[in-house]
Parts: structure tokens; sequence; C-alpha cells
């Protein structure tokens, strides 16, 4: 039996096809959710309204890079919130990868929350 007829009867998959760059906005979009689903528990408004989410790529392949920071290096939660970004960014199908990165350039200030949030906190 050749090797491509075992791995077929044996239920082995080839690697996935790259996404079409409608299906990676698709996935994009789908990864903003996830991501206003994780909040700031000092501020309740979700981190990607915060302002807190730099830079998102979805690759083709399924792989997320995410460019991250938080409201002050002494944040409470430095060292659960991003993986908990991680986390629920991975739990979204068609996600293969995620990468986290917390940066400290430039640093989070009011101006980098989204209308919704200045809305929602009060502040004009």
């Amino acid at each position: 039996m050749s090797e491509q007829a075992r791995e077929q009867e044996q239920g082995a998959t080839s690697p996935s096809e790259p996404l079409s760059p409608m299906d990676v906005t698709i996935l994009k979009g789908e990864v903003i959710e996830a991501l206003r689903t994780v909040y700031d528990p000092e501020i309740p408004v979700n981190i990607y309204e915060l302002g807190l989410i730099y830079d998102l790529d979805v690759t083709p392949e399924g792989e997320v890079n995410i460019r991250m920071t938080l409201t002050s290096p002494a944040c409470p939660v430095a060292g659960s919130l991003p993986g908990e970004v991680q986390e629920k960014v991975a739990s979204v199908p068609g996600v293969k990868n995620v990468n986290v990165t917390v940066v400290w350039d430039p640093p989070w200030n009011l101006d980098m929350m989204s209308e919704e949030a200045k809305l929602e906190l009060g502040i004009f």
C-alpha cells in the first residue's frame, strides 16, 4: 500500500490550504469579536474598544499576530491579560497559532479609546 493510501485510510489530513483574502477578512472579524470579550478589570470596557490592541495581523495560514499594550506597566493583570487574549483568540475556529506581544511604545492614553468606549465611560 502506498504512503498516501495509508494516510487516507488512517484519516490523516493534508496540510490545510491557505485562506483566501475574503476568508482572512472574515477570520480577522471573528478574532476582533473574540477580543471584544476580554475586559480590563479596572475599566468596564473591552480591550479592543479601549485601544489596547495596537496591531492585528491574520495570515492566510491562520496565524494571528497581535501587538498590544496595557493601560500601564503596573497594571495588576499584566501577567495574565496577554495569556487570556491568546486563549480567547486561539479558540476561534480557523486560528492555527497566536502570537501576542506586549509593547509599551507608544504609551497608551485615553485618546486611543474608541468613541463608543469614551461614551460608555462618560469621557468627552
